[in-house]
């Protein structure tokens, strides 16, 4: 297995640059493993693949204003800092571009914009107390309070487009804070639609996993068994456990929207039996690759995904790679978007 197995080519217009309005009007491929049919249908229509007893799983992580800029105390050179994880009150592990400028023991005055900046008193400022690997720096923040006022959300390098509502980067059921990445597949989802799968008896559940680093860092090994997954921080409480656990025992399906998901449920299960699921609340680095036995999902809600990625290889995972490659040559044929802001696959 190679990296380059995961690559493929993709129109540069098929990357969407805006989500599409209402959000449950997105397109949506369903995708039958048992025979490899697909079906083209609209987000809104998912209900009907959809069961009484069905357990579908979300993740409610809220996306942080990870996203600050600033200027060093000595010399002025202005900096970007990407928030990745909290590690505890005031300290963050982040990265900062360019990250040469930035040695331990600079201090960095946070500005509320890339152009603002003569400031060089700012009354929020950055500390850098330490180095890790990956470039990863940490940080001590003067006064996390003011994230909320000079934080941005991190919109993908791939959106070049302004997004006029923030809000529209979060998942409606967004809870959490803690995600320097919206878990997309959640995105397609509004209130109504989510009423409307209830009254069908379908069971929805909650769990936390903060999206971090490896959503967005390409992995550069040429073997992908000598990549080492980010840490993230998450939250499956004793009553999505109880669920899950009888759902399998009942012989229902566990279905999970999105990969953060997906790598949080199985994480659990590896740890426990899954028909006695332990909560659980800690960090999770579970790098799913094809041959992986999968001890809980059913079925998957997803995005399309960029290539030579993470993602796309627990999909991969899931569908078996030579039925993957055919559906995503047939969204590139019928002018799917893919990405963030993309549309939808659901994989059953």
């Amino acid at each position: 297995m190679k990296t380059s197995d995961f690559d493929y080519c993709l129109p540069q217009e098929l990357i969407a640059q805006t989500p599409v309005e209402p959000r449950d009007c997105s397109r949506l491929m369903v995708l039958d493993r048992s025979d490899g049919s697909l079906e083209h249908r609209r987000f809104f229509e998912i209900g009907d693949y959809l069961r009484h007893g069905d357990v579908l799983v979300f993740n409610d992580s809220r996306v942080i204003p990870a996203r600050l800029w600033g200027r060093k105390s000595e010399g002025g050179g202005k900096l970007e800092i990407l928030l990745l994880r909290r590690l505890e009150p005031g300290v963050w592990q982040v990265l900062l571009r360019p990250g040469k400028r930035a040695k331990v023991g600079s201090r960095i005055d946070l500005t509320a914009s890339p152009t603002d900046g003569d400031k060089q008193d700012s009354r929020v400022w950055a500390e850098v107390i330490g180095l890790e690997e990956d470039g990863i720096k940490l940080i001590r923040l003067s006064d996390e309070t003011m994230l909320t006022v000079l934080g941005q959300a991190p919109l993908p390098p791939y959106i070049h487009a302004p997004l006029n509502d923030p809000e529209r980067y979060q998942t409606v059921y967004a809870r959490v804070p803690g995600s320097v990445a919206a878990p997309t597949a959640g995105l397609h989802f509004t209130p109504e639609l989510i009423r409307q799968i209830e009254n069908k008896g379908v069971i929805c559940q909650f769990v936390t996993l903060h999206v971090g680093l490896d959503t967005f860092r390409p992995i550069r090994e040429d073997n992908p068994l000598q990549h080492t997954m980010y840490q993230e921080h998450g939250v499956l409480n004793p009553e999505v456990a109880g669920q899950l656990s009888r759902a399998k025992a009942d012989g229902r399906r566990v279905i999970c929207v999105g990969t953060t998901a997906v790598r949080l449920v199985e994480a659990v299960a590896q740890a426990s039996d899954p028909l006695q699921l332990q909560p659980f609340a800690g960090t999770v680095s579970l790098f799913i690759l094809p041959g992986y036995q999968f001890r809980m999902v059913d079925a998957l809600i997803t995005n399309f995904h960029l290539p030579r990625s993470t993602l796309l290889m627990l999909v991969s995972a899931f569908t078996g790679s030579s039925l993957l490659k055919e559906a995503y040559q047939e969204a590139i044929q019928h002018k799917y978007h893919f990405y963030s802001f993309g549309d939808a696959m659901l994989i059953i």
